[in-house]
């Protein structure tokens, strides 16, 4: 029978967690233009043990804001994009066959329970309902993560945050966090920003002149104007940067917001008609 090995080694690398956590650490300060009161929110939650909600659209600048928070805490980021198979053991950890060994490998949350580190969960409602069942204990005030398969509880330190985030637009009745998952965070609501924020932001962030940066997000702004017309969701500030980056290697700016922005939006004839009509107002 194959013997189990510690927590403390890796399948494979068997490293340390302190050094398989510094891997998650941000060094340099992202950019990131506060827009109210959010830092301020977030740092109180910090201080006071609460997990965090971030709401918004895609594209607007949640994942930032967490990169941004971790640096300003100076504690390591462990970032899970949740889709429909992530199951318990994707995120708690689980024991791999090495040769004739069980080793056990932590999943990315109890490996940041572990090491007092941030744990961000991006989309959690495309995760399935039974996996975020395991986050309650760590959403209130026993901050623990039972390890059913080790037969261990292990209880956060004060430096550990849950974070999660997800997309309000595309929420249903099958997709969605329940009352008495969502009452249990602190919420900050993300929306894209006023226009002279965010054309200061595509400028830092893609390098485009001003009067280019201004023009593509007057288009941006124009298509999220189409969302009660069939429009699913708008051109986030994500699609403005890459495709500013397009134009940049020499792609003509119509092709390039063809490509870079408004295919990325729709397939319907119409809504794509409506939108070139745009790019050749602005272009």
């Amino acid at each position: 029978m194959a013997q189990r090995k510690s927590q403390e080694e890796d399948i494979g690398s068997r490293e340390p967690l302190a050094c398989r956590i510094d891997q998650h650490r941000i060094e340099v300060e992202p950019f990131f233009l506060s827009r109210g009161m959010e830092i301020d929110i977030a740092l109180a939650a910090y201080a006071n043990g609460l997990p965090l909600l971030l709401k918004g659209p895609t594209g607007c600048g949640k994942s930032r804001f967490m990169r941004y928070l971790a640096w300003r805490l100076a504690r390591p980021l462990v970032t899970v994009s949740c889709h429909d198979d992530l199951s318990t053991s994707d995120l708690v950890g689980r024991y791999l066959v090495q040769g004739s060994e069980a080793v056990w490998q932590d999943g990315p949350l109890t490996m940041a329970v572990r090491a007092g580190a941030i744990c961000y969960l991006d989309e959690v409602v495309e995760a399935r309902k039974d996996t975020i069942v395991v986050l309650h204990p760590l959403t209130d005030d026993r901050r623990e993560l039972p390890v059913e398969k080790q037969g261990r509880l292990y209880r956060a330190p004060p430096e550990f945050m849950l974070a999660v985030s997800y997309n309000p637009g595309y929420q249903s009745v099958l997709k969605d966090l329940k009352p008495s998952t969502r009452q249990r965070f602190v919420s900050l609501n993300f929306t894209y920003p006023p226009a002279d924020m965010e054309e200061e932001i595509v400028i830092r962030e893609s390098g485009a002149d001003p009067e280019l940066a201004r023009r593509m997000v007057q288009l941006a702004v124009m298509t999220r104007g189409l969302k009660d017309s069939g429009l699913a969701e708008g051109a986030s500030t994500r699609l403005i940067i890459q495709t500013i980056a397009l134009v940049r290697a020499g792609i003509p700016v119509v092709d390039a917001c063809r490509a870079g922005m408004v295919e990325s939006l729709s397939d319907d004839p119409e809504l794509l008609a409506a939108l070139d009509e745009m790019i050749f107002a602005l272009f």
